[in-house]
């Protein structure tokens, strides 16, 4: 599969001198997902629970499935050239393609050498980050760090995921919550940081609450334990990321978390005071699509009219390993 971009690179997106880059800016973001909708009263059914018992406990009413014959690596392929086309940008301005994801179509190669192929960046680095479900945040990191240190000018950034591949439909733990997806960003080098520093952490000792082994490659999850830990480390991180950028709670126009549960985004929340209609919530529509989750929020807060131009919005993401971190940004270049 190949997809044609333009090979246009607008001075006001990209800046021409290395030299000039004093730090990252998102140019744009796109999103993919499969056409297939189901239900939480679908699956409940299957489950052998109410028709509302899933969307009670974890806030979502719907999300995607990808078919059979459906292939993460396109869906990240057109998430990408989406994301690429509304910054403006050419294949040929992409010096690097990062694919944060666990689920790739194919345990090698990796998925981001075939969406750079696919998108015709041929002169670009490209290697998946696994992280779980902070996959996304952590590629951001790598990303703005190439961009920050002049050794690129423009970077993808995808996460992508297709946790239905690797969930059990009869395990009422996971079944009711995973789901596919892909969102892609487009990092640009700017004469100003409007990326803040990215905290990133991690905990070994809370790997077995979440995991998905090699000889059952299903996903595994203890409920309250990741509850629990996941809004410590998303309160937490969300302090130490808005203090790290010099900014205020109440300067942060949204919160854009990993969409992994409603209760842990309204826990988050109530722990730090926040109006809901600050804090993004797409859960709903889409469940948990691991390190997707991240890009289809912003691209769904967009569209909704919740993010606009200039906004500070703060990143923040939790996922098995156990792995978490945040980061305070201004939306556009």
């Amino acid at each position: 599969m190949a997809t044609t971009i333009p090979a246009t690179e607008p001075v006001t997106a990209l800046a021409r001198d290395r030299e000039a880059i004093r730090g990252a800016a998102v140019a744009a973001v796109g999103v993919s997902l499969p056409e297939q909708s189901i239900s939480s009263a679908e699956i409940g059914a299957r489950l052998g629970v109410g028709e509302h018992w899933i969307e009670r406990r974890t806030g979502i009413r719907a999300r995607r499935i990808a078919a059979p014959d459906e292939s993460l690596t396109e869906h990240a392929v057109r998430a990408a050239a989406a994301a690429l086309e509304r910054a403006g940008l050419g294949a040929d301005a992409v010096d690097l393609v990062l694919v944060a994801t666990t689920t790739a179509d194919d345990v090698m190669p990796n998925a981001a050498p075939l969406v750079a192929h696919a998108l015709g960046c041929t002169h670009a680095g490209a290697f998946d980050i696994g992280a779980a479900c902070s996959g996304f945040l952590s590629a951001l990191a790598v990303g703005c760090g190439q961009i920050e240190c002049r050794r690129a000018r423009c970077a993808v950034v995808v996460g992508a995921d297709f946790m239905s591949r690797v969930t059990d439909p009869s395990d009422r733990a996971t079944a009711a919550v995973f789901a596919d997806g892909a969102g892609a960003i487009v990092l640009v080098g700017a004469d100003e940081a409007r990326i803040g520093p990215i905290v990133l952490g991690s905990d070994g000792a809370g790997a077995e609450h979440i995991h998905v082994r090699r000889e059952r490659p299903l996903i595994f999850m203890q409920g309250h334990e990741t509850f629990r830990e996941a809004v410590a480390r998303l309160s937490e991180a969300t302090v130490q990321a808005a203090d790290a950028a010099g900014v205020g709670l109440d300067e942060i126009d949204l919160f854009v978390y990993h969409q992994a549960n409603g209760r842990i985004l309204a826990a988050v929340g109530e722990r730090l005071g926040l109006a809901p209609d600050r804090v993004a919530d797409c859960i709903g529509e889409y469940g948990n699509t691991s390190a997707a989750t991240l890009p289809l929020a912003l691209e769904y807060s967009e569209r909704h009219g919740q993010l606009r131009p200039g906004d500070h919005v703060l990143l923040g993401a939790f996922g098995a390993g156990f792995t978490w971190g945040a980061t305070v940004l201004r939306w556009g270049i």
